[in-house]
């Protein structure tokens, strides 16, 4: 047996994950396990199984044409630090009590670094217009190069600055900018913080009015874009009570920062109104209205009806008008007809002259 890939030696966070790969080949296809050897003198190596340390190690291993083998610990803790070994062997006897295997396991190490994660205070201040959110790192930790804040997977601002304090400025008022945003620090390994800006819902219709024609479904969705999300959606009509899903024509889909109130069969008397969606979380609530307006059925029908009878009206004046023109072209027919009648009657009389004097 041979290895054709390695575990790498990481260093690691309290709190993070650590993933170890390793790869072997071989004929027969040789088998692959994991061992540990803790940081303390008296520590042995000591075999680790899938489930093992309260179900944070998690092994996965495949026999193709080669052998393929992860190791996965979550959750780290300062105990996790230590040399992690992939040993391999293809050996029959590898796994026999009493016999020694003649081909004996080979080994590939990689040391695994869990360093104390240090305490980030950070907060949110409001200071003449401007959101200052700041993050300053406590305690014991790496050397800093440089600073990065982040909103998402977008990098907003960055620096060099070694200093265990970072700031960045928003302009503008919470309601505008909530959100979970992150301070990096540029350490071996990075360390993270997280500022959260927390408002109240800010809830907004996606159409302040919906039409809908009688007998159709219709659909009022309302969506809430601040943080934290929504807990609880309640839909009313007209400021009545709370509309229950399921109950009668109604039926209520709701999936985080959005919530959705579709109305069967929509009915001209009944269903027309304002309609008004309700979300809360942690900080309060928020709510938007949408009007619903039902046409009836025959209403698709009225552009129709209009460019039949505009047809309609210019047909008939068409027909009008070549009615009236009729008799003036029959007139000019007999005209034309009656020019060859008198040019042969012209010949004729030529024809005489011309035999009179002849004789």
């Amino acid at each position: 047996a041979g290895f054709i890939k390695s575990p790498l030696s990481q260093k690691r966070l309290t709190q993070d994950s650590v993933e170890l790969y390793c790869e072997a080949i071989g004929n027969p296809i040789p088998e692959i396990q994991w061992w540990f050897e803790g940081n303390e003198p008296n520590e042995t190596y000591a075999q680790l199984w899938d489930g093992a340390r309260q179900d944070r190690v998690k092994i996965n291993a495949t026999y193709n044409l080669h052998s393929t083998s992860t190791i996965y610990i979550a959750n780290l803790t300062s105990d996790d630090s230590g040399m992690y070994e992939c040993r391999a062997s293809n050996d029959p006897d590898r796994n026999h009590l009493s016999k020694s295997p003649k081909v004996k396991w080979i080994r590939s190490q990689a040391n695994v670094f869990v360093i104390e994660r240090p305490d980030i205070k950070a907060q949110v201040t409001g200071v003449s217009g401007k959101l200052i959110l700041s993050c300053n790192m406590t305690g014991p930790y790496p050397a800093v190069e440089g600073h990065e804040w982040m909103h998402g997977d977008k990098i907003l601002q960055t620096d060099s600055e070694s200093s265990a304090f970072t700031s960045y400025s928003i302009e503008g008022k919470m309601e505008e900018h909530s959100g979970v945003y992150e301070c990096v620090y540029k350490t071996s390994p990075v360390i993270k913080g997280q500022v959260n800006i927390s408002v109240p819902p800010q809830v907004t219709a996606y159409k302040k009015s919906e039409h809908g024609n009688e007998g159709d479904t219709g659909v009022l969705t309302c969506k809430n874009p601040s943080f934290p999300p929504v807990s609880s959606w309640i839909w009313y009509k007209n400021g009545q009570e709370p509309i229950i899903n399921g109950s009668g024509r109604y039926i209520i889909k709701s999936s985080g920062n959005k919530t959705e109130l579709r109305i069967l069969k929509l009915n001209i008397e009944e269903d027309t109104g304002d309609y008004h969606c309700n979300a809360t979380n942690a900080y309060g609530s928020g709510g938007a209205t949408v009007n619903l307006r039902v046409r009836s059925r025959l209403a698709a029908l009225w552009p129709f009806l209009g460019i039949v009878a505009e047809v309609l009206v210019l047909v008939t004046i068409i027909f009008i008008y070549e009615k009236r023109r009729k008799p003036d072209e029959v007139l000019d027919d007999d005209d034309g007809g009656s020019a060859p009648l008198k040019s042969n009657a012209t010949n004729h009389k030529d024809k005489n002259v011309r035999q009179r004097n002849a004789n």
